[in-house]
């Protein structure tokens, strides 16, 4: 699905001393599956999700997303394939704050009707918030609350692609492992690439891709 060429990202370019955040990533990504990308701070990890997703637009190099060349295409051809194809989970969960956590959800929905509500209801139960909760707007909601209501508002139009980075760095440990058994289920048909430095979240993975300094060291 992902076919990733020679890519670096490279901040300070008008300076002498160049600063790499990706330096020449070769790497192919399957079409379904969980892949864990993983590394300390600062090692290009969400930089990398980042170009992969089309936020960042990689400063050399070429990647392409089922035969699409995505460093060639226009702003409003990103935007559409991120709307179309793309969920995001951030590890901020970027609620809007006037709206319940259930509207949250909705409001990224293509559609508002009665099926896509019980959907919404369908994958807050599952993460774990209870009933009470859905009416209740950010500032009433617990950081991990929020983040669960985050994880479904992504997941609601199903898309092709999940691209989460650090998605339980709010969550104790029980709901992140209920939030990665979720995203497990779910890229059985989908591809969910999780950013993370936590490497016990990863232990369903089907591919784990270990980044240093902006390069892979590893992939198993």
């Amino acid at each position: 699905m992902f076919e990733v060429k020679n890519i670096s990202m490279i901040y300070d370019m008008d300076t002498e001393e160049k600063m790499y955040a990706l330096n020449g990533v070769d790497l192919t990504l399957p079409g379904k599956g969980l892949v864990g990308v993983i590394g300390p701070s600062g090692s290009g990890k969400s930089t990398l999700m980042y170009c992969l997703s089309t936020l960042k637009r990689p400063t050399e190099g070429s990647i392409s997303y089922n035969g699409l060349e995505l460093t060639g295409i226009n702003d409003n051809e990103r935007e559409k394939l991120r709307r179309e194809e793309f969920g995001f989970i951030f590890q901020k969960h970027y609620l809007v704050p006037y709206m319940s956590a259930l509207d949250n959800v909705l409001v990224a929905a293509k559609e508002n009707d009665k099926e896509t509500r019980e959907k919404a209801v369908g994958f807050l139960k599952k993460l774990g918030l209870k009933e009470r909760e859905f009416g209740k707007k950010p500032a009433r909601l617990s950081g991990g609350q929020c983040q669960r209501a985050a994880i479904a508002r992504a997941m609601i139009n199903d898309p092709k692609v999940v691209f989460a980075d650090e998605p339980t760095a709010s969550l104790d440990h029980e709901n992140a492992f209920n939030v990665m058994r979720i995203l497990k289920g779910y890229s059985k048909d989908r591809l969910v690439v999780v950013v993370t430095h936590d490497r016990s979240i990863l232990s369903d993975a089907d591919m784990i891709v270990e980044i240093w300094d902006g390069k892979i060291s590893g992939i198993t």
